[in-house]
């Protein structure tokens, strides 16, 4: 095992431990992945949870997909191809089953290419957006095809009745993108039905201005 990959390891195991402590994602649901220099990827075991995770257990796929080291990845490793396909600069991937963002993934309200309006410059910062993704059973390779259809405008997607998956260019990235999420979900659900006041789309165009956000197109209008 090379100093980097060990290094991962331990990043994965840190990462998902802060994650789980702060109830983010309970019991063993959720996963990370990372994806390597060689194109294969360090993987979180299916059925662990994020809290107890083992740095030589966590799986080691090679760039097909095949499993070459540790423990059976988690079922999840379809929506995280489809991701990574998507987003060629992904290089981490953070699935949580987080309560407020899996809450308002089941509100009849939100638009799915929007799931949430720009309520903070920072959620526009750490994710670009959030698309919801209809339900599909966990696992089901069907939700790669409804990721790919998203033809890689989003970093972030809502998976209806299930939780976000994050990517990032970096394993903090993902992570904290992923918690930017549900911090902004948790806003939303305080706040609905209040008539808060979002960015307008004069401050959204002014932090896609200085700090070179790439939105998807149908941002600007939403507020």
């Amino acid at each position: 095992m090379s100093h980097s990959d060990s290094k991962l390891r331990e990043e994965i195991c840190r990462y998902g431990r802060s994650l789980f402590e702060r109830g983010l994602t309970p019991g063993s649901s959720g996963n990370i992945s990372v994806r390597l220099d060689d194109g294969g990827w360090l993987v979180t075991p299916t059925n662990a949870s994020l809290g107890f995770l083992d740095p030589a257990r966590i799986a080691r796929l090679d760039a097909a997909g095949r499993l070459v080291s540790g423990d059976r990845p988690t079922k999840e490793i379809p929506l995280h191809t489809a991701l990574y396909e998507s987003r060629s600069e992904a290089r981490a991937i953070v699935h949580l089953h987080s309560t407020h963002a899996v809450a308002v993934s089941m509100l009849p309200e939100i638009d799915p290419r929007a799931v949430l309006p720009p309520l903070t410059p920072y959620y526009l910062m750490r994710t670009g957006g959030t698309a919801l993704v209809p339900y599909f059973r966990p696992g089901d390779p069907a939700v790669a095809d409804a990721i790919r259809g998203l033809a890689g405008r989003y970093s972030a997607v809502l998976l209806a009745n299930h939780g976000p998956v994050v990517a990032g260019e970096s394993l903090e990235g993902a992570v904290f993108a992923t918690e930017e999420l549900e911090e902004t979900a948790r806003l939303y659900l305080l706040l609905r039905n209040l008539n808060p006041r979002a960015l307008s789309p004069a401050q959204v165009a002014d932090l896609v201005a200085h700090f070179g956000l790439t939105l998807p197109d149908h941002r600007g209008d939403c507020g």
